[in-house]
Formats: C-alpha cells, sequence, structure tokens
C-alpha cells in the first residue's frame, strides 16, 4: 500500500479515528486505526467495539492495500508536520512497518495485521432517515448536560432519541434525566422516521456525533435498529450500539401545574447564579431564590466560608415563594437557552420547577429543588 495526502486533510481524518479508540485497553488492534487504500480514496476506521467511526477522503493511491497502525502515534505525528504538507504512507507487510515520509521527515511505524481488526457487523437498520446538521445539533447539544454519569443506572447514561406526540403533532424527540434535573428536546419529525424504535444513545457516542454536525449545510443520513444507530455524512461514518435497557416514563415527572410564572434575562440570571454561588461550599453548592413582585433575591449562605446576595429584576406577579437550588444545575439549564429570556414555572417550594425560552415549548428543562 503506498499514498500520498494532503496534511491538513490526514489531520481531521486520524483526529476522528483516535477520538474513538480507547487509551487503556488490553488487546493491542483496538490501540489502532484500519487505513484502506482503494481507487482514489483513503478509509480510516477505528473501533472501541462499541463505536465504530469510518473517514473516507481522497488520495492519490499508488498501489491500493491495508494495515493497521497505532491511531494515537499516527494522529500526534500528523498534527506536529508543517502545514500544508504532502505527507506519503507506504506499507511493508513483510517488515510489519508503515513509513510516513512528509519533506525531511520520515517515520517507521510497527503495524499489526489488518486481519486481526474487528469490523463491527452490519446491521439491518428498521429505520432510514435524513436530518438537516443544525436540527441533530440542537436536539443533541440542549439534552446532552442532563445524562447521569452513574454506572449503576446505565439506562440513563446516553440521550433517549425516540418519536413521540408533541403538541403540534409527531416530533423527534431527545431525552435525557439524571433524576435531579431533565432535558427534552423536540424537533420536525424527519420523514421516514415514523417507525422508528426508541433508542438510548450513549454519552460517548453523543460526543463523537458532535464532531459531524459543525456543518450548517451537512444533511446526516440517520439509521436506526433496535441495537445499533448509524450516522453517516457523504465522508464519515458513526455507527454505535444503542444502551440496551428501558428508559424511564419521563412524562410523569414533567410537572404540568406550575403556574407561578417568573420572566428573566438568561444570560443575566445566569451570571448572576455564578457570582453568588462563587462563596458556596462545594459539596452543595445551594443557591436560594426569594421571589417578590418583579423581584428575585439570590443568596448563598455557607457559614464556614461567607455569604452572597444579589437582586435581579423579573417579570413575577405571583405570591412570595423562596425556594433552593443547586447552583450548578441552574447555570447549565440557563446557559441552553438560545432567546433572551427565561422562563420559571413554579409550584412550591418542594415540587420540580419547569425551565422554557420564552413561549417556546419545543424545549424544556425540569429541575428538582434543594432544601436550603
Amino acid at each position: 500500500m503506498k499514498f500520498s495526502i494532503e496534511r491538513g486533510v490526514l489531520v481531521k481524518a486520524v483526529a476522528q479515528a483516535q477520538s474513538v479508540v480507547e487509551r487503556r485497553n488490553t488487546i493491542p488492534i483496538l490501540a489502532n486505526v484500519l487505513i484502506e487504500a482503494e481507487g482514489d480514496s483513503v478509509k480510516f476506521r477505528a473501533t472501541d467495539l462499541d463505536i465504530e467511526v469510518v473517514d473516507k477522503t481522497v488520495a492519490q493511491v499508488e498501489r491500493a492495500g491495508a494495515t493497521t497502525v497505532s491511531a494515537v502515534t499516527l494522529h500526534e505525528i500528523v498534527r506536529k508536520l508543517p502545514d500544508g504538507a504532502l505527507v506519503t504512507l507506504t506499507d511493508d507487510a513483510a517488515k510489519g512497518r508503515l513509513t510516513v515520509e512528509a519533506g525531511r521527515s520520515n517515520f517507521s511505524l510497527a503495524t499489526l495485521p489488518k486481519e486481526d481488526f474487528p469490523v463491527m457487523a452490519s446491521s439491518e437498520y428498521e429505520s432510514n432517515f435524513a436530518a438537516p446538521a443544525p436540527v441533530l445539533r440542537r436536539l443533541f447539544d440542549k439534552s446532552k448536560f442532563a445524562i447521569s454519569t452513574e454506572e449503576t443506572r446505565y439506562y440513563l447514561n446516553g440521550v433517549y432519541m425516540h418519536v413521540a406526540d408533541g403538541e403540534e403533532g409527531r416530533v423527534l424527540r431527545c431525552v435525557a434525566t439524571d433524576g435531579h434535573r431533565l432535558a427534552r428536546i423536540d424537533a420536525p419529525l424527519p420523514s421516514g422516521a415514523e417507525g422508528m424504535p426508541g433508542v438510548i444513545v450513549p454519552r460517548k457516542t453523543v460526543g463523537e456525533l458532535r464532531k459531524l454536525l459543525d456543518d450548517d449545510e451537512a444533511e446526516i443520513a440517520v439509521s436506526v435498529s433496535e441495537t445499533k444507530v448509524r450516522f453517516a455524512t457523504p465522508t464519515i461514518t458513526l455507527t454505535s450500539k444503542v444502551i440496551d435497557g428501558t428508559f424511564p416514563d419521563y412524562s410523569r415527572v414533567i410537572p404540568m401545574g406550575n403556574t407561578r410564572r417568573m420572566e428573566v434575562d438568561a444570560g443575566d440570571f445566569a451570571k448572576a447564579v455564578d457570582r453568588v454561588a462563587t462563596v458556596s461550599s462545594e459539596r452543595s453548592r445551594a443557591v436560594k431564590l426569594s421571589l417578590e413582585e418583579d423581584k428575585l433575591v439570590l443568596s448563598v449562605n455557607a457559614p464556614d466560608s461567607g455569604a452572597a446576595e444579589e437582586e435581579l429584576v423579573v417579570a413575577y406577579a405571583d405570591e412570595h415563594l423562596e425556594i433552593g437550588f443547586n447552583a450548578k444545575y441552574l447555570q447549565e439549564i440557563a446557559s441552553q437557552v438560545d432567546r433572551e429570556n427565561a422562563v420559571f414555572l413554579f409550584n412550591s417550594s418542594g415540587d420540580p420547577t419547569l425551565m422554557r425560552e420564552g413561549n417556546d415549548t419545543s424545549a424544556i428543562y425540569v429541575v428538582m429543588p434543594m432544601r436550603v
């Protein structure tokens, strides 16, 4: 195998591959990227047995062939090569070496046979549809902060993507929760997605998927089966196993009868929470919200480190209310708001609070209160 490729193109392809590879693994081949050169293109394939990414890119192929080499080492080398360099990769199967040449730089890397590389079994996908990158980006970006990190509740370690009934018909919905907060984001249902099985997309996959969604013009081909999900652009294909578990009935925790309405500038609110939380004890980071007519007082009282208070002008016309929250949760939820105003709907100091962006109900967030 021998081919030449522009350094910038190679960096991008290898970066995607090496981020999937597990740093600490007991199976040496899983640390490698499978490089397959054929025709006028080269494929870079990496897997951790749960996720597989294939990046296809154009190259000048002199001799077709395939080999595997350490993904992290190759990435480090290519990253440090000068901009605009033409990189030539030559595989010597007899010696088990891959030569990387660029200008006056020359590297020789150990390879492992391509036959040892595990390729993810292809799945029969029950549902295939296309969605614009910005739509998927919004669905996952706005929900992923609420993914649980508790390994024991493994079925919460991802984003639940499914078809649901929205206020104006069927929607493609993403939900994530860790029991303390919940995010539920809706998008118009793409054609072809009607019969899609609901799947829990793992946290690592959500992180890798983000790299495919930067191009606003891109259409992402989505394929879903009971056990796998695949997202593909013309050059990159990301295939992942889904979490084998049942996502809980999240609709039960979304409060419907919260009538006390507060509207506040989302940016000002997030910054004010951040400022008063500076003195809170790290463990609880509790912030108290005291609401009166058109006035919100945020306060923190940490006996061992001090106290803080800040007043904000808000739109609120209900009776006096005092309620406490974890500062980190409040900041994360407020930072999801794209519009200027965040609307909070309260019931009492012991009930979950609902938040949304203005009058838009396609993104709603629920946060549980704390005792303060």
